[in-house]
């Protein structure tokens, strides 16, 4: 058997995706050069994309030869590199090395969303031998957990440099489940600048810490009242939310703290923009800059926009969907409440759906880990997905999420 056509299970490949320490803050730059090496046995053409700083890089592959217009042909398998922190989280075992105990893979990235990366490799075999007459391409992002960054450029370059898949599977894991809809995502940081004084005389100061308190409550507030007014119970929770992730600030227990930061986020049903969240906020942020510049100039409240994940709801009649559907053996479809980079791909011309192995229960936790079946489930999706051949007639322009 040719190295090209030489079939390793999932598992191998898995192991050595794992033991990447692909943390969203390091470079990725390692495992892509193993991936590249890994298409090239195969006599693929692997092309990078390579960020800004020149530390990470996305990679596009084509399997087979495109017909009629090859800026807009074929299946696309998307999936990030990156995974989250290990940091002060209890493991049992070693994150970076695959540990197999009773039918579970062990590992930071397993379940979210190395899984799915690893069958794509494993599957190649099936996908070169499939007498197909429209290509499938593998997609490999990078920063997917700080906010779907990194697949942006790869994006940018579809249709141009790069083909354009009709079609974009994006393997999050669903534990193989057909998902037609998430939650889109904003997220900010909020800086609070206000005045030290001695805590003795704190009408003196301008207490950061206590502003961004009320603030906070404000958001809270705002929580509340969504969750009393809207409803989609096809999401859980059926509505959307506002969280607060982190604060800091202040110097010392005796000194009226100057500056105080937090992050916080909008999770955001289809065709909610958050727009009036964000209005809301930012009138009781007005209500108190105009009082403490009154007392120091230099005060002030200040949010910025962070990241903006959009929301994904495919049409009924996707051509995504049908594909998903058929390759997996169901009927029916569901909605989550995470984000994954299925908007972009959609807002970019592309029929999308996620589906993918592992349980989202699992990802982001202290050993984390994928069921064996669950990567056997997703090869024998991406087997049938091998011989599965797409209609010849473009379906017309579904409408994007608002």
């Amino acid at each position: 058997m040719s190295a090209s056509s030489e079939y390793l299970p999932p598992e191998y490949y898995l192991e050595k995706l794992v033991a990447f320490d692909t943390i969203s803050h390091r470079s990725n730059l390692q495992l892509v050069d193993w991936l590249c090496e890994i298409l090239k046995k195969h006599h693929l053409t692997p092309h990078r994309i390579v960020s800004k700083d020149g530390q990470k890089a996305s990679v596009f592959v084509t399997i087979g030869e495109p017909q009629g217009d090859s800026r807009n042909a074929g299946i696309g398998l998307s999936g990030h590199t990156d995974v989250v922190p290990v940091k002060d989280q209890p493991w049992t075992s070693d994150p970076f090395r695959l540990r197999l105990d009773d039918g579970r893979l062990y590992g930071r990235g397993t379940a979210d969303m190395k899984g799915f990366l690893a069958c794509m490799l494993a599957s190649i075999p099936y996908f070169k031998n499939a007498k197909r007459s429209s290509p499938i391409h593998l997609l490999f992002s990078y920063d997917e957990e700080i906010g779907c960054t990194g697949v942006r450029p790869m994006i940018e370059k579809l249709g141009v440099t790069l083909p354009k898949p009709r079609i974009v599977i994006v393997g999050e894991p669903t534990a193989m489940r057909v998902v037609d809809a998430h939650k889109g995502i904003r997220s900010f940081i909020t800086q609070v600048q206000g005045l030290e004084a001695h805590s003795s005389t704190p009408q003196k100061g301008i207490n950061a810490i206590m502003l961004a308190a009320d603030l906070i409550t404000g958001l809270a507030q705002q929580a509340q009242a969504l969750q009393q007014s809207e409803g989609n119970h096809r999401f859980d929770p059926p509505y959307s939310t506002v969280h607060v992730g982190t604060i800091s600030g202040g110097t010392a227990q005796n000194i009226i703290p100057r500056y105080c930061q937090f992050r916080w986020e909008c999770r955001l049903l289809p065709g909610h923009d958050g727009q009036n969240i964000l209005a809301s906020f930012e009138q009781r942020c007005e209500a108190h800059r105009k009082t403490i510049k009154k007392m120091a100039p230099g005060a002030d409240i200040r949010t910025r926009a962070v990241h903006h994940v959009p929301a994904f709801g495919a049409c009924d009649n996707s051509e995504a969907i049908a594909l998903a559907l058929s390759c997996s053996q169901q009927t029916q479809t569901f909605a989550v409440s995470y984000g994954t980079e299925a908007g972009l791909f959609e807002r970019a011309g592309c029929a999308c759906v996620v589906c993918g192995p592992g349980d989202i229960a699992q990802a982001h936790k202290p050993d984390e880990y994928i069921e064996k079946a669950e990567l056997e489930k997703c090869m024998a999706f991406l087997r049938r997905l091998a011989t599965y051949e797409l209609s010849d007639k473009l379906h017309p322009p579904y409408p994007l999420p608002a």
